[in-house]
């Protein structure tokens, strides 16, 4: 595997991030994903393909790093005034996000590129985060709170199994069901 520069936050490396992603993006919605090589996003970009071979090693792991940035949560979880429908409410929208057809195929960015790369445990990050301010909120509203991990295994979990590996639609009774469980057994 190819040594990764180190990455300075804004500046020259921050604009050729945005426009590889940016090229990467509009190619994939241009040609669809099959299509797509390192030159032909490098060419799109403005840059050579040895500076995304040299920054992200491979087109899987450009990929990925592109899914990874389009799965950062855009702000924090909705505020309903309580734990259970601000679950709910977030819970609802996960489902529908990652259940997309742009959901699996960011999904599979993901889970495709080598492990050790990362991109999987920011995506855990991201809704571990989002599942802590949820739990942060109701614990400084009086409300019982809950487990994150718990909430992870227990709701979060078969939700992406089921999304991954069984194929079929992920409905909203299905994560009720979940959620209902998890309020149960907590």
């Amino acid at each position: 595997m190819a040594v990764r520069e180190q990455v300075r936050v804004g500046g020259r490396s921050a604009r050729i991030q945005t426009a590889v992603h940016d090229a990467a993006r509009a190619l994939t919605a241009e040609v669809g994903r099959e299509a797509l090589t390192v030159p032909m996003i490098a060419g799109r970009a403005g840059v050579t393909p040895s500076t995304i071979y040299r920054r992200w090693g491979d087109l899987a792991e450009l990929l990925a790093d592109v899914a990874v940035e389009h799965l950062r949560p855009a702000g924090a979880p909705a505020d309903t005034g309580a734990v259970d429908t601000d679950l709910e409410v977030w819970v609802e929208q996960y489902m529908e996000e990652m259940s997309s057809d742009v959901g699996r195929a960011l999904l599979r960015d993901i889970l495709g590129n080598a492990p050790e790369a990362g991109q999987s445990s920011q995506c855990c990050s991201f809704t571990g985060e989002q599942l802590q301010a949820i739990a942060d909120r109701a614990a400084a509203r009086g409300e019982r709170s809950f487990d994150v991990d718990s909430a992870l295994d227990q709701v979060i979990a078969p939700i992406i199994y089921r999304i991954l590996f069984v194929g079929g639609p992920v409905t909203l009774d299905y994560c009720h069901g979940l959620l209902e469980r998890f309020w149960r057994d907590r």
